[in-house]
């Protein structure tokens, strides 16, 4: 997994684009399988956490592979971990900002219709570049924006599902549902580009970093099982419901994880945003002739635009992967450059 010393190579850049879209959509499809086929009943809560730690040892192997020996990897965690507490606490702001995502993506669910739901968080994806933009000084042409917003609305549709009539009543406040989404999508765009900022800003290995933000994501992951099921999870168990099938798709999301990383250090999180994308349509025909599921028109329509958006961003342009040493520039002058 580890890049080429000198410049990353466009190959390796698709490589690890590629991978990552194959991974994300195995994973979708095994959930669904987990859910749906097998009826596996778990906590997700615990299973995020899991995740996490098999993240953080693999990072830490992949680094002791990197380091070349026992006694560097040692000094290395020491010197990094143990003798950085800022370093960590750096670190620990995409862990807090994403649980807080997850937080107000759901409150939003529970005070919006589905509908109204599904395309106001796909405002993320713009929200995504527009940080881009501030956070680390680049610019984007008009036909990326026209591709990035055209993505936004592919996602829209495949993900488009008919409102259902129901007979049952659910109290909702949009005020508060839209202030939760607005909140949701703000966190998705600062914490993915702030994560990138923080990899690109220094010379500190990869899985160093990776370390860092998965112990810190431990901490904020168990919260979350505590809180969230706390009470279940002390009666049946913390591994309760855990089949071959739940571990296979716990693997997938850890290696998943692993290469995102990689993804938003050698390009960018509007290119993770456009394999994440590819990885959504993927799934769906994959789930199509596994599950049977049908193929909508809203569905087709969103995956030609999904398609499209990706070949428009992908024309030659100049290099947006790095963080460009210029002057600095006002607010003003950035939002301009939009």
């Amino acid at each position: 997994m580890a890049p080429p010393k000198e410049n990353v190579t466009i190959l390796f850049k698709l490589y690890c684009l590629t991978v990552m879209t194959l991974v994300a959509a195995t994973y979708t499809v095994a959930l669904r399988y987990t859910r749906t086929v097998e009826k596996e009943l778990y906590f997700s809560t615990t299973a995020v956490c899991i995740t996490e730690v098999i993240k953080l040892f693999l990072s830490v192997g992949i680094l002791a592979k990197e380091t070349g020996s026992l006694g560097r990897l040692i000094s290395s965690l020491n010197e990094n971990i143990l003798g950085s507490p800022m370093e960590l606490a750096k670190l620990s702001v995409p862990s807090v900002v994403y649980a807080l995502q997850n937080n107000m993506a759901f409150l939003a669910l529970s005070n919006l219709d589905a509908a109204v739901y599904q395309v106001t968080y796909q405002l993320k994806i713009p929200c995504t570049a527009l940080c881009t933009v501030l956070m680390l000084n680049r610019s984007l042409s008009k036909l990326q924006w026209f591709s990035v917003l055209m993505l936004c609305g592919g996602v829209t549709l495949v993900q488009w599902k008919p409102a259902q009539a129901t007979k049952v009543q659910v109290e909702q406040n949009p005020w508060l549902g839209f202030g939760a989404v607005t909140i949701a999508v703000l966190c998705s765009g600062f914490a993915g580009v702030y994560f990138e900022k923080v990899l690109k800003s220094s010379d500190t290995s990869l899985w160093v970093r990776n370390i860092q933000m998965y112990l810190s994501g431990i901490v904020v992951t168990l919260g979350g099982v505590y809180i969230s099921e706390g009470t279940q999870v002390l009666e049946r168990g913390f591994f309760y419901g855990y089949t071959y099938y739940v571990w296979f798709v716990i693997f997938l999301a850890s290696v998943g994880g692993l290469y995102t990383s990689v993804v938003v250090k050698y390009t960018d999180n509007i290119m993770k945003g456009f394999s994440a994308a590819a990885a959504i349509v993927l799934s769906t025909v994959a789930s199509v002739m596994l599950f049977g599921l049908q193929i909508t028109i809203t569905f087709s329509l969103g995956a030609v635009l999904v398609c499209i958006s990706i070949y428009l961003y992908g024309l030659p342009r100049q290099d947006t992967t790095k963080i460009q040493p210029s002057e600095p520039k006002s607010l003003k002058e950035r939002l301009m450059n939009v």
